[in-house]
This record gives structure tokens, sequence and C-alpha cells, in this order.
């Protein structure tokens, strides 16, 4: 077997994703992606998780000549369960450790409806490799599908997370953080792939940290990115962080833009709100910025001001669709604003009013621009600047 090993008897199987541009279709990468799995060697040898089917050569060569006893599936995803067919035709006696949920998604996608290649398991049940290789596993629904489950290896203090604690990126060269990885991108990269994957899904990301809690996690092999050792109690928090709606005192500035009108207002909000006392203040132009650096820079910041242009009686599109995900995502305690402008029939501004205060964040205040600039507008969104930062300092007190 060419895998690396983490630990005596436990081995790195991913594979690294370099061309695939889009994950799922929609996010940007990079820096690529991995599709990790895993190998178990006690006196019998489980896989964890397989591999997207375009991957599966891949990971059949770093198999080569390995007997494979059991396949453990964590999320039934299929970047990560895609091979499960070809699995099933190369170790014809391998069995499916999985939950239930995910018992019946492996016979809708692949059709493999074999009732004994199944090993059904719930909440705290065991699989005993031998060799003191004893699995535990712990159910954790909607992180982010709702079949997902970790395993928790005691004696090894490892945990299988699947999706949970994973990042974009590949891995380069060694998986382990201690050795490869840039701590400045990877974060970013974990950030972005919480936001744009699992920040719907906060609340039950929440409940597995609280089930996990007491558990003395030393390793953390996610289906995604790097095997977290060195950071994996920083990766912990950082994730309790968002899941908990835990903020910075820090201001995201969004707008969209035709002609240059609105953009101008992100300006003069910027250098307002840095002149009170906000120093981590991030402006995108949502036209042009990658959705998902918008949404994780949300996730972490306390202020959010939103500026768009009326489009055909309606939001600018670009940020129509930052508002629709903040809405799919569920958003919550943030100190918003709101500024639109127009040429001869206003809406932007009104109906950003309306979609955020209909999720529970009120605008402290709106303001409204026709044409252009002038210095009654500008004294009005510095006015605007001046109730966010008093609201964001006040609460960071």
């Amino acid at each position: 077997m060419n895998a690396f090993e983490i630990l005596d008897g436990i081995y790195y199987a991913g594979v690294n994703d370099r061309v695939t541009s889009l994950f799922e279709g929609l996010w940007p990468l990079p820096y690529g992606v991995s599709y990790n799995a895993y190998v178990v060697k006690g006196d019998k040898t489980a896989l964890m998780d397989s591999v997207n089917i375009s991957m599966v050569n891949h990971l059949l060569t770093l198999l080569g000549t390995e007997r494979i006893d059991y396949l453990v599936v964590h999320h039934m995803e299929p970047d990560h369960s895609g091979a499960i067919p070809e699995l099933c035709h190369k170790f014809p006696e391998m069995k499916i450790v999985c939950n239930a949920k995910a018992a019946q998604m492996i016979r809708g996608f692949y059709g493999v409806d074999c009732p004994d290649r199944f090993i059904t398991v719930k909440e705290g049940d065991t699989l005993d490799l031998g060799g003191g290789k004893l699995l535990r596993f712990y159910m954790t629904p909607m992180v982010h599908w709702p079949e997902t489950m970790m395993t928790w290896m005691e004696d090894q203090r490892l945990l299988f997370s699947g999706d949970a604690f994973g990042s974009f990126g590949a891995v380069d060269g060694n998986p382990l953080d201690t050795i490869s990885t840039d701590w400045s991108i990877r974060k970013m990269e974990m950030r972005r792939y919480y936001a744009a994957i699992v920040a719907k899904y906060s609340r039950p990301v929440q409940a597995a940290l609280a089930k996990l809690k007491g558990l003395p996690v030393e390793y953390i092999a996610s289906t995604h990115g790097p095997v977290w050792h060195e950071r994996a109690s920083q990766v912990v928090k950082i994730y309790d962080e968002m899941s908990s709606g835990k903020t910075r005192q820090g201001v995201v500035i969004a707008y969209g833009s035709m002609y240059g009108n609105t953009s101008a207002v992100a300006e003069i909000a910027a250098r307002r709100l840095e002149e009170r006392g906000i120093r981590e203040i991030r402006v995108y132009d949502a036209g042009r910025a990658d959705l998902s650096r918008i949404l994780a820079d949300i996730w972490k910041y306390k202020g959010l001001l939103i500026a768009s242009p009326t489009y055909s009686m309606n939001i600018f599109p670009p940020v129509e669709a930052l508002v629709k995900a903040l809405e799919v995502r569920e958003l919550k305690d943030r100190v918003t604003g709101v500024f639109g402008s127009y040429a001869w029939a206003s809406a932007a501004a009104r109906l950003l009013t309306e979609r955020l205060t209909a999720m529970g964040l009120p605008p402290v205040s709106t303001v409204s621009m026709q044409l252009a600039m002038n210095d009654e507008t500008a004294a009005e969104v510095k006015n605007l600047a001046d109730m966010m930062a008093d609201k964001i300092l006040s609460s960071e007190a």
C-alpha cells in the first residue's frame, strides 16, 4: 500500500483534484481540493470513506494489493461516495458500515442493494478491527446532510469527522498540518468552505460540537484538506465561533455598481468607519468578488453594510444573489446598514431594508441617493457609518 502513515496502522489515502475549477459547480477552487480517504489496519482493515468517481483509479493505486474488509461511510455526497460501486466490485467481500439513512442513499445513488453487504450502525455502536483499533460511531445529522456521522478512535485520540472541519485546497505533500500547511491560506479556505457549504447548518454543527466536547481529540481527519494535529484545537475553536455566531469587531461593505456612483458610497463609508475606530473593514464589489469570500468575512465580522443600485425596479442582481445566500444561511445577530441608489424610481434601498428586516436584521439606517453623490448624501452616508460604528463598538465593550 502506497499511502502515508499518520499514526501506527492509520494511513492517509486521499487524492488531490487540481483540475476542477468549481466545487459543487459554484465555488472557485484556486488551490484545488482534496478528497480524503483513510485506511485503518488492525487484524482487519477498514477504508474510511472513498473519493469522487473521477479519482477512483488514484485511490486504488494507493490501496495496491491491500485487502479491504470494511468501508465506513461518513457522508454520502458523491465527492466522497462516488467510488462505492467500483470498490464493491474490487472487494466483493467488503462490508459497508454506515447508518440507516446512508444505506438508503447508497441503494438510491448506486443500486447497491445486497442486505448482506451492509452493517448498519447507530449512536455509540463500535466496530473492533482488532490490534487495538476500535471504531466508535457518533451520529451528526445535518453536518451537512441528514446521514452524516463521525468515527472516534479513543486510543489514538483521532476523529474521522466527515466534511466537518474540512477546507478547500489540495494537500501539498505531507497531509499533516504540522509540516505542509500555509496557515494563513488554509484558514481562509476553511472559513470559505464553512460559509459556502456548512453555514446553513450551524445549529446542527453546534449540537455535534456539544456531543464531541468531552473527547480528547488530538487528530482530526476530515474528508477535505489536511489532517489537523498541531492546530486541531484552533480549528475546533474556529468552527465553534462560526457556528455559534461569535463575531469580531469589523465591517463588511458589499456593494454593486454599474457606473461608479454606488461604489463611491462604499469608499466614503469605509473611510468613516476607520475614522471611528473600526480597524477591520472588508470592501467587496459583489459583481466581481467571489461570493464565498464575501460570505466568509460576513460570518467573521459584526457589521454588514449592503449597497445596491436599483436595477429594473429590483436589487442589482449580484447583490440580490448575496442577499439570497444570507437568507438561505439564516444569518443572525449583525449590525446592518443599507444604501440604495436610483435614477428615476427608487426600489433597491426599500427592498434591501425589507429583506434584512425579515431576517431579523433591521438596518440601523437606510440611505437612498438619486443620480450621483453630493454633499448632502455624503453626510448621510457618514451618519450611517457613525450609527453602525456606535452600535458595533458598544456591543464589543
